[in-house]
């Protein structure tokens, strides 16, 4: 859709949690860029939305999306992927490195333009650590930032040898570069499909120990307070793992970490029933796991909340459980879901919101998820009391979802992404 010089959002709750900011206020923008925020704004000529009785709230900042390029496998591609990030309030996703791999200024190029030429959402490709993602030889990551990569990681591929490792993340830190890690030792991962726990032994299914992510995640950290690198660690699942990141927090290495909003919802029980659409990598755990993982987005422990979108056929979903395609398509449902855990008590309104706008942000070094005079405008208006069935207006081309026939509350009204009105509701 095109830009609007001038667009004037009235009478919206403008809740803006880097700021503290929560009020009934007028947003003006123009020329792309939000100048003000205040009452009664005046502004000739501008085209006014009104948002009595929404919110108004910073573009939702997603730090862990797989999107597809030709031969990937997955469903749908940058354009239906990044317009379903846009009708979920998303207005920036970092795009994991196994699109594609991307070890390539070509591909980078090619992500980038596709995203452009769509106009949704900005797309933020994160480089792969090592060439093909296979863990021998290093990426080109200088050059690969210069591309306009904004971190480096291995997607869930092993880089096995603890030197490639360390002398990657030595690599990284001379380019001041966040590395993106997803911990998961694979000999102790082997051939597992569902939790080590009681729902797997009695459905047959082969397990994967909680210690397969605290093992390899012990491993990173020291290798983090080795070389100094920047880290970010991704889709942390299991208590054992945030009693390391606080340590290693108050320590104060230069870590974050981040959880997927199904990890907050859902246990090792959605699985009964073989149910292939609660298939993920990690798996979902114990019902004591996701309570703690609850209480540490709450104390700031785990620093952001994402998608961990992966959009599969449902043909890929069809097959039995352990040779299913793991992965929940996760843009449109990311914002509805934050508010279910808002209305249930399980999370403060400012610190949900936080999770998935300013905080994102800062995990990955970028200048997005907040509402600030200025700089240029990301933002959606928000009907949060309305509900509606996620089925009917469904835009991923993913359909692997548990939520999918849900009535979830949240119906995004208008998403500006970088000055541009990005998505507008019927």
């Amino acid at each position: 859709m095109a830009a609007r010089a001038h667009l004037l959002i009235r009478k919206g709750r403008v809740i803006d949690p880097l700021s503290g900011r929560d009020e009934v206020a007028d947003l003006l923008v123009e020329d792309g860029r939000l100048v003000r925020i205040g009452a009664s704004l005046d502004a000739p000529g501008a085209e006014i939305v009104d948002a009595e009785g929404h919110w108004v709230i910073p573009g939702l900042v997603d730090a862990c999306v797989h999107l597809s390029l030709p031969g990937s496998g997955r469903a749908g591609d940058i354009a239906s992927e990044t317009r379903a990030a846009a009708g979920g309030g998303i207005t920036h996703m970092a795009a994991q490195p196994d699109c594609g791999p991307v070890d390539s200024t070509a591909v980078v190029r090619l992500i980038r333009e596709q995203a452009g030429q769509a106009g949704f959402a900005r797309v933020l490709p994160v480089a792969a650590l090592t060439q093909g993602l296979e863990g021998n030889q290093l990426a080109e990551m200088a050059t690969l930032a210069r591309a306009g990569c904004i971190a480096v990681g291995q997607a869930g591929a092993r880089v096995v040898d603890a030197l490639v490792l360390k002398r990657g993340l030595e690599y990284a830190a001379t380019f001041d570069l966040p590395v993106m890690f997803r911990p998961q030792d694979a000999a102790l991962a082997a051939g597992g499909c569902a939790h080590d726990g009681p729902v797997a032994t009695r459905l047959g299914l082969p397990g994967i120990p909680a210690v397969a992510e605290s093992v390899d995640l012990a491993r990173d950290l020291l290798l983090v307070e080795a070389t100094g690198v920047r880290a970010h660690f991704q889709q942390i699942s299991s208590r054992e793992s945030l009693w390391l990141l606080r340590e290693a927090k108050a320590r104060g290495l230069p870590v974050t970490a981040d959880v997927s909003i199904h990890h907050l919802l859902l246990d090792e029980s959605a699985i009964e029933g073989f149910n292939s659409h609660c298939h993920v990598i990690p798996p979902l755990r114990g019902a004591a796991d996701r309570e703690a993982l609850l209480a540490a987005v709450a104390d700031g422990t785990i620093d952001a909340i994402c998608s961990q979108h992966q959009p599969v056929g449902l043909s890929s979903k069809a097959a039995p459980f352990p040779a299913s395609k793991p992965g929940i398509s996760g843009l449109d449902s990311l914002l509805p879901l934050i508010l279910k855990l808002v209305a249930e008590g399980a999370l403060p309104l400012h610190r949900a919101l936080d999770a998935v706008t300013a905080a994102p942000a800062r995990c990955l070094g970028i200048q997005a998820g907040q509402m600030e005079a200025g700089r240029p405008a990301s933002l959606c208006v928000l009907a949060a009391d309305e509900s509606r069935g996620l089925a009917s207006h469904w835009l991923s081309a993913g359909r692997n979802s548990p939520w999918r026939n849900a009535t979830l509350p949240g119906v995004v009204k208008l998403t500006v992404c970088q000055g541009k009105v990005s998505w507008l509701s019927d």
